[in-house]
């Protein structure tokens, strides 16, 4: 191991950007493709197209089995005729099989699907960057590409060659040779799992014996990624093929098709990586619910459970797939899931959540249940419209006021008094009253969780109270003092409680930010 000179030890910055130097160094250079082969010098072989019709076969297979001799791509320098001329035989066999009729005779399956075998099929070591991060890294790209390409290219056109015969394939390509592939699916050069996707899609097409095969393995490698290891680098490519799967399934859909959307697509949503593949999943989610909205509801429900708290970043993703969900949701179905998605819609400051008033027919959506959604969202709206320090944001709000106001002018002002006689309420109460309310939902009583929830809401609002006036007389440092204990012996009581029967969870973070405001009263 290299010595950390003293400046490297004092900058930190110095030895990460060393780091990331020699990462890309290595992705540049290096390969996951290992191979044992003794060296073997090859000799090039004539040209399909200009040998006799009665030869052809026979050279076809010959330069198959040619094919099946691997090179060492980490030496840049040694074998490079033979690379060549490997090379060139690839490109040809690509050519021959494309352009001409009647070359997939019986015999020559079996020599194909070992030259494919032979070339593609390996080990995929443990990445060489153990920190690698799809999102920031650039991935470890495959030195043998030049043959490997061209390999995956010839099993492309055998398979959409218009003599293909599955009945004859079906003996080489198996539940086997499907499973390598899928495992090649963890690549991380981007090329291969691109070609891997298209491969097997078109073995899923012609291959009806192995199609439920193929989606139990899909669904326990999802699963594995989202219980297990969570790292898998095809899971983007592989949702990718489910999208058609899905559109091509018969109706009334199965069983195991809904169990597949509810235990393994909307749990697919708490993986650390989404943004990688999130398009792919909510594309696939969508294409379910097209084919039976009655998955409506418990779909919603489900991602409402997953909902992110703390990354702004997933919860915009998650605002476009409702959105996406709702553009194709059926009145009746909305009815269903209006009141919990509304709740969550209405915690959401993003500008991603205001942009759903721009869609017409969630709109219509909206204006047909105006009596249910409005009482839900108006709160969070109008204190958005008067608090938030973003002008964008605020003129979104008044945008969709404006909007819901439109929809039911009635309601809109009843809620509009109401909301401001509570204001007032609450402005002209005594801090002597508000606590009183505190204490009366001490932790004695049955609902723990509604207690310090209450107890919590009446703190800030005290905060809000004695803000305005930056009096800091005798009264606010008692009720100061008063806050602090009352909310230490809160957090002595559920400590206390914490992990009994009644499964009350405490929300520490609310409690610190309590804590932070009573700190500058």
């Amino acid at each position: 191991m290299s010595a950390i000179s003293a400046s490297e030890k004092v900058d930190g910055f110095t030895r990460k950007s060393m780091r990331k130097a020699q990462k890309q160094r290595k992705s540049q250079g290096s390969s996951q493709y290992r191979t044992h082969s003794a060296l073997v010098e090859l000799s090039p072989l004539p040209q399909l197209k200009d040998a006799p019709s009665t030869e052809q076969q026979e050279l076809f297979t010959q330069k198959l089995q040619q094919c099946c001799v691997l090179f060492d791509f980490f030496d840049s320098v040694t074998d490079l005729k033979s690379k060549e001329i490997k090379r060139a035989t690839l490109n040809e066999l690509v050519d021959y099989v494309s352009t001409n009729r009647g070359v997939l005779v019986e015999s020559t399956y079996p020599e194909i699907t070992n030259m494919i075998s032979t070339n593609i099929f390996r080990t995929l070591p443990p990445s060489e960057n153990p920190d690698f991060d799809p999102e920031e890294d650039e991935p470890t790209l495959e030195a043998s590409w030049p043959h490997m390409q061209l390999v995956y290219e010839f099993l492309l056109r055998f398979l959409e060659n218009p003599d293909f015969q599955p009945s004859i394939a079906k003996r080489y390509i198996d539940q086997k040779f499907v499973l390598q592939l899928l495992e090649l699916f963890d690549s991380e050069d981007p090329r291969e799992r691109d070609f891997l996707k298209t491969i097997l899609h078109r073995i899923y097409g012609k291959f009806l014996g192995l199609r439920a095969f193929i989606r139990k393995q899909i669904n326990n490698i999802f699963l594995k990624f989202i219980y297990e290891t969570e790292h898998f680098n095809g899971v983007a490519e592989l949702l990718e093929i489910l999208g058609s799967i899905i559109n091509g399934f018969a109706l009334p859909l199965k069983a195991e098709h809904k169990q597949f959307l509810m235990k393994v697509l909307i749990p697919l949503h708490t993986a650390k990586g989404l943004a990688l593949f999130h398009a792919q999943l909510a594309y696939c989610v969508v294409q379910f619910l097209e084919k039976d909205p009655t998955l409506t509801e418990p779909v919603i429900r489900g991602l409402l459970k997953y909902w992110p708290k703390t990354c702004s970043q997933k919860e915009v993703m998650f605002l476009g797939e409702i959105e996406e969900i709702l553009d194709v949701i059926e009145p009746t179905q909305f009815k269903k899931i209006q009141e919990p998605l509304f709740k969550q819609i209405s915690k959401c400051v993003a500008e991603r959540a205001l942009y759903f008033w721009n869609n017409e027919y969630i709109l219509s959506l909206i204006e047909e249940n105006i009596d249910k959604v409005l009482p839900i969202m108006f709160g969070s709206l109008y204190r958005i419209s008067k608090e938030h320090w973003n002008p964008t944001i605020v003129a979104l709000v008044y945008n969709v006021l404006k909007t819901l106001m439109e929809m039911n002018c009635t309601l809109f002002d009843e809620l509009t008094s109401s909301y401001k006689a509570d204001r007032q309420r609450y402005s002209t109460a005594s801090p002597t009253q508000l606590m009183e309310k505190a204490e009366a939902l001490a932790p004695r009583s049955a609902s723990i969780t509604e207690a310090l929830n209450y107890f919590l809401s009446v703190t800030l609002r005290l905060y809000n109270y004695c803000q305005p006036s930056k009096m800091y007389n005798e009264n606010l440092f008692m009720l100061r003092s008063n806050l602090r204990s009352k909310l230490k012996g809160f957090g002595k009581c559920f400590s206390r409680f914490h992990g009994n029967t009644w499964g009350v969870t405490i929300n520490w973070n609310t409690i610190s930010h309590v804590s932070g405001l009573l700190c500058v009263m």
